[in-house]
């Protein structure tokens, strides 16, 4: 038998299973075309009784009319008064049906349809991670005989994983999805958004209860940043206005106003009558003024820390978003980084300067302080498969003109060396901004408008490429989600999966039982709930199965998302604010 010969009835087997993913997918994508959702056929049902009923009254009005009795007698008909209650009962009938038919039919796809467009997704990626991290294996059986082979299967397997995830995004658009996702995004952000700035701008600040957060936590900008954002999460959910101390900022003397709006027109002040450090909400429940330590000493904790979402949105969200948390996180961003004109001039100048326009790809590579500590080193040919990636994605959607990439480092050397390796590319970047990223220049203002402008343009990307142990990177991703309907999965992470310093728990639920391959595996029982750890990127996680209380890989696919919801406030007060014109 020849050595390779194996290897190939292996290889065999690979594409037999992926074929049969490709003929299950097929088929469920062809079965939900064939079948409507449950409510519309519910709906349709009630349209055909209503217009049944619509046209026998229409017959009983015409009886009516013949049998009207004479003009001057006292008396009508009983069935002239009956047939007025019949037709007041049918009009306010059609008027929820119709009302009805605008909220669940004509807005969009449903939840549920959407939900399994996500996991059809996450399900084709994650099988492509473990092919071709099974097949690389192979390559050293023989290296002179089946590379070649393995090469070619690659690609043929790359080709058609793009295929159907090209197919997929048009499945996302059709039948005026996409709009409907433009319009229900920025509802639901207008919506936020109102309600911050409505407890942010109390009528008398004097009388206001206050949260007090110090900006001036040891570590960089990105890392202050979610310090900020985590400390407004718990004044919003305890309905205390954020009171932002940044005076002396290690970044800029003179504070966060240096760069970005105030966090509020109308109250600044952190006196009141009354001051205590947290203790819990229900303890400070008669505090005016309440002190906010780092998330690393916050005792006891509040249900208000990420992954959760509130209650109110989470229905919405979870059908409009890929990663509701995400979203949520990012409104409390939105509001943090409005800039000073100054600064949102300088961006559109820094646009101009660098040449940065669409299709282009970001790429964020951190080096220094976090390379050997937090992260591993990556050299720029691990950012650059995956680069290029997507812009064979792209090239099946749009006619591409040049393959552009905004490279953003802290390593002055790296754009050189992009350069001169992938000659096929344009790189744009500001090498001043990789110098004051570096550690002996990192706590000035030209450092912080360097991030700053650096974070703009990656969020700007059309998709992010980097490593999320990177507070930059994370920050880049949220924002990107202030520009998208769901750009949850406009990103490739060499290393960890997306998180949020400090959070609770990430758990997920197992959806199919999964008995373990080899003592690395941990089984799996539909309805587990997972603690995780994080993605291998090879198409399995790793973590610790709750139930049992063991730790191991398991396959991505196999799980999902466990969604936390809190009760936060919903601040009825704020949408009778909004505007007929801010409505639109």
């Amino acid at each position: 038998m020849r050595p390779w010969a194996g290897s190939w009835r292996w290889i065999a087997l690979v594409l037999l299973a992926w074929g049969t993913l490709l003929f299950y997918i097929g088929g469920h994508l062809v079965r939900d075309n064939e079948h409507t959702p449950r409510s519309s056929r519910e709906l349709a049902k009630i349209l055909t009784k209503l217009e049944r009923l619509k046209q026998q009254n229409e017959d009983l009005r015409r009886m009516a009319q013949a049998l009207r009795i004479p003009e001057g007698q006292s008396d009508r008909p009983v069935s002239a008064g009956r047939l007025r209650s019949l037709e007041e009962q049918l009009s306010r009938a059609k008027q929820k049906i119709h009302n009805y038919q605008r909220l669940f039919g004509d807005a969009g796809p449903g939840r549920e349809q959407e939900e399994y467009r996500r996991k059809v997704e996450k399900g084709v990626k994650e099988l492509w991670y473990f092919v071709r991290s099974e097949v690389k294996k192979l390559s050293h059986v023989d290296p002179g005989v089946l590379q070649k082979h393995t090469d070619t299967l690659l690609q043929d397997l790359g080709h058609q994983q793009r295929s159907i995830m090209t197919d997929l995004h048009y499945l996302s658009q059709a039948d005026g999805a996409g709009e409907w996702r433009e319009k229900e995004a920025k509802d639901l952000s207008v919506l936020v958004q109102n309600r911050i700035s409505f407890l942010q701008n109390p009528p008398d600040c004097s009388k206001a209860r206050k949260l007090v957060c110090n900006i001036n936590k040891g570590c960089g900008y990105g890392c202050q940043l979610h310090h900020v954002v985590y400390c407004f999460m718990i004044a919003y959910g305890t309905q205390r206005t954020l009171i932002l101390e940044s005076h002396n900022w290690r970044y800029a003397n003179n504070g966060w106003e240096t760069v970005f709006r105030p966090v509020s027109d109308t109250c600044t002040d952190r006196t009141g009558a009354s001051t205590g450090h947290w203790s819990g909400e229900d303890n400070d429940r008669d505090i005016q003024v309440v002190e906010l330590p780092i998330v690393d000493s916050l005792h006891p904790r509040p249900p208000y820390l990420p992954l959760a979402i509130p209650e109110d949105l989470a229905p919405r969200l979870q059908r409009l978003h890929g990663d509701p948390s995400v979203w949520w996180v990012s409104q409390f961003v939105k509001y943090l980084v409005r800039p000073q004109a100054w600064l949102e001039k300088e961006m559109q100048e820094a646009s101009v300067k660098l040449g940065f326009k669409h299709p282009i790809i970001g790429v964020h590579v951190r080096r220094t302080d976090k390379v050997g500590t937090e992260a591993a080193f990556h050299p720029i040919e691990e950012y650059m498969v995956h680069v290029e990636e997507q812009f064979q994605h792209m090239a099946q959607r749009i006619q591409l003109d040049k393959k552009r990439v905004y490279l953003a480092t802290d390593d002055p050397s790296l754009l050189q060396e992009a350069k001169t390796k992938y000659p096929d590319y344009e790189f744009i970047s500001d090498n001043s901004i990789s110098w004051s990223a570096g550690l002996h220049n990192r706590y000035t203002e030209n450092s912080l408008r360097g991030v700053i402008l650096d974070i703009h343009f990656l969020s700007q990307t059309d998709f992010l490429v980097c490593t999320f142990s990177s507070q930059v990177c994370r920050v880049a991703y949220e924002i990107m989600q202030m520009l998208h309907p769901d750009a949850s999965s406009f990103f490739y992470s060499l290393d960890d999966i997306y998180y949020f310093g400090g959070q609770n728990a990430h758990n997920q639920i197992a959806i199919y039982p999964h008995q373990p391959r080899n003592a690395e595996d941990i089984p799996l029982e539909p309805g587990d709930v997972i603690g995780v750890a994080g993605n291998h990127w090879d198409g399995f996680s790793k973590g610790v199965n709750r139930r049992l209380g063991r730790t191991g890989l398991y396959p991505s696919y196999k799980v999902k998302e466990k969604i936390e919801t809190v009760k936060y406030p919903t601040y009825p007060e704020a949408d009778k604010l909004i505007t007929p014109q801010r409505k639109k």
